[in-house]
């Protein structure tokens, strides 16, 4: 399975340095949790790895290869940066149709990914009528379409109910368990302690501390005191 490698990642917006010169690993059959308060440059480091937004210096690899690279991406790695995006008109069995079309997906894995993020009582409803969290098992049925090796998601646990936040826990956890590949950003440090095997922290663009979760918070201080020394803000 594949390893997503960052290396001397920098990315500027004019005067502002979103990401200054970040690096770390995620290995396969791992879920490393990818955090930061708002603005730390977790979307632009994830968007970079995507190849939606070109890096200024260093590099971000699965597998040894930009996305950009990969020859079957969606195949290899599945994303959710966001809720929205679908058209409100479609039913859900419907986008992923169109999205199991792009992707050269097997039709089979629809009614797969319909059951694995227990949308198929809601398939042949409108997207419109959906809530932020059924919009958010959605992202994550098509991120899931491709059977890819790797998820890539940008907090995902957004409108989930408690219910829906152990159900994502117990995905991901069975998607590493499996040899796959994660890596998810979130502010929801009590629930990411969880779930991850480690954690990767930045602020202003910088790495701060990496490791398993258990090591950061081995003087006794929790992931959400740990993160408040390191950071200097308090979660969200």
């Amino acid at each position: 399975m594949a390893t997503i490698q960052i290396r001397g990642l920098v990315k500027q917006f004019g005067p502002v340095t979103a990401v200054n010169g970040l690096s770390f690993d995620v290995a396969p059959g791992t879920v490393t949790g990818f955090l930061g308060p708002n603005g730390a440059g977790k979307t632009t480091t994830l968007r970079i790895l995507l190849g939606l937004v070109s890096a200024d210096a260093g590099t971000a690899t699965i597998d040894g290869l930009s996305y950009r690279e990969l020859p079957e991406p969606l195949h290899q790695a599945g994303a959710v940066l966001e809720a929205a995006g679908f058209h409100p008109g479609r039913t859900a069995r419907a986008q992923l149709r169109i999205q199991a079309l792009a992707a050269d997906a097997d039709a089979s894995r629809i009614e797969d990914v319909l059951d694995l993020t227990g949308l198929t009582a809601a398939a042949d409803r409108r997207i419109g009528g959906f809530s932020l969290g059924m919009r958010q098992r959605l992202s994550l049925a098509t991120a899931l379409l491709a059977d890819p090796e790797v998820l890539i998601l940008d907090e995902p646990a957004n409108g989930l109910d408690p219910e829906g936040v152990r159900w994502l826990r117990g995905l991901l956890r069975g998607f590493a368990a499996e040899g796959g590949t994660v890596l998810v950003s979130s502010h929801l440090l009590a629930e990411v302690a969880q779930t991850v095997d480690s954690v990767v922290i930045i602020n202003s663009g910088r790495l701060v501390a990496q490791g398993p979760v258990a090591e950061l918070t081995a003087g006794g201080a929790g992931l959400e005191e740990t993160f408040f020394q390191l950071t200097g803000e308090a979660s969200r």
